[in-house]
Parts: C-alpha cells; sequence; structure tokens
C-alpha cells in the first residue's frame, strides 16, 4: 500500500476510533508498529495516552456524585444525565496470578462508578445492577466502558453501561441509580422561577 493511502486510512482509523492502539493498527494496515509510529509522528498524531488526555480536556463536565479519585478507571467523556466514557487497563494487580484473566469486580466497579458518576447530584448510589459478564478480559487489556442514562427521574435513574475491548463487547450492565435531587432540584427549579 501506497505510504499516502496508509496516511489516510491512519487518520481515518484513528478518528473512528480514538481508543484504537498501536497494536491493533498494525494488525489492520498490516505494518510493523515501528511504521505505524513513524506514521503518527509524520501525521502529527499522538499516542494513545496522549489522546485520552487531550480528549479529556477539551470536553467535559465535572463529575459531582463522587470525587474523581474513586472513578475506577479514566473518564474520557463526561455529558451529565447524558452518557460518559472511561477507560481502565488491566494490570497485574488486576487479575488472578495464575490464569492471567481480570477479576470480575474490577470490571464491575469501572462500569458502577461511571454509572455513578455520569449523574448530575451530589449524592448519587446505586441501588441495583443487572450484569452480564460477556468474555473474559486479560492483562494489558484496555477496557472502555460507555455509559447512557435511559431516563432520569427526580429520585432514580436507569443507566445502561456497555464495556469493550477493541471492537468487542465484554462486559454489559443495566443500573438503577438513586439519586438526591428529589427535593433540592425542585427547590431550584421554583426560586428561579420566582426570580424571572
Amino acid at each position: 500500500m501506497p505510504k499516502r493511502q496508509r496516511h489516510q486510512q491512519l487518520s481515518r482509523l484513528i478518528e473512528e476510533n480514538p481508543f484504537i492502539t498501536d497494536r491493533e493498527l498494525t494488525r489492520q494496515l498490516k505494518v510493523s508498529i515501528q511504521t505505524i509510529r513513524l506514521d503518527r509522528l509524520e501525521l502529527g498524531i499522538p499516542e494513545l495516552r496522549e489522546r485520552l488526555k487531550l480528549m479529556a480536556e477539551r470536553s467535559y463536565d465535572s463529575v459531582r456524585s463522587l470525587p474523581l479519585h474513586e472513578v475506577i478507571g479514566d473518564i474520557v467523556d463526561l455529558q451529565l444525565d447524558k452518557s460518559g466514557i472511561s477507560m481502565f487497563e488491566i494490570r497485574g494487580e488486576h487479575i488472578f496470578s495464575r490464569t492471567g484473566i481480570a477479576r470480575g469486580h474490577h470490571v464491575f466497579a469501572q462500569a458502577n462508578s461511571l454509572a455513578v458518576a455520569v449523574i448530575n447530584d451530589e449524592i448519587a448510589l446505586t441501588a441495583s445492577a443487572d450484569i452480564r459478564f460477556v468474555r473474559q478480559v486479560k492483562l494489558g487489556e484496555k477496557c472502555i466502558a460507555k455509559a447512557y442514562v435511559r431516563s432520569a427521574g427526580r429520585s432514580k435513574a436507569k443507566v445502561e453501561v456497555f464495556t469493550y475491548v477493541g471492537e468487542e463487547m465484554v462486559f454489559q450492565g443495566h443500573f438503577i441509580i438513586y439519586r438526591s435531587a428529589g427535593e433540592h432540584g425542585i427547590e431550584e427549579v421554583d426560586e428561579r422561577a420566582d426570580r424571572d
């Protein structure tokens, strides 16, 4: 494949999926990892970690429901009461030593903390969760969790979370999140109405 065409494909692949790793790019473009790195340098495209930092700086609301350090994984995008994305890399401390497979509670914790973080409230707690592990996650894999608020009432919200490794779904959860906005949210709206 000519270099110019490869550069176009590389740019398109990263634009479509900013979470794509250099290894995944080597498989799709059928070139060495050194070639991918050189192409990225020539095109001025930063490595995955830098791309994620840039995305995080660019656009996301501040987490209100819990301290940022209590969110499992790195929040990449957050639109309160709408959606959120986080990334969590499986490291040695997250796996069973004999098998190299991630302990399920880490994958669940990423999804659960994102479901809580996406709620626009001072207090948000998980009331229930209906979860399904689709496949095992292994050492070194990057879990991308995507949360969607499907409905948000005054006292509870329904949040769906899907976790992917690459293009493959590895976890799915339906969460009911209790929120404290009930009384405070109504009072704030009434106060604003009085001022207008």
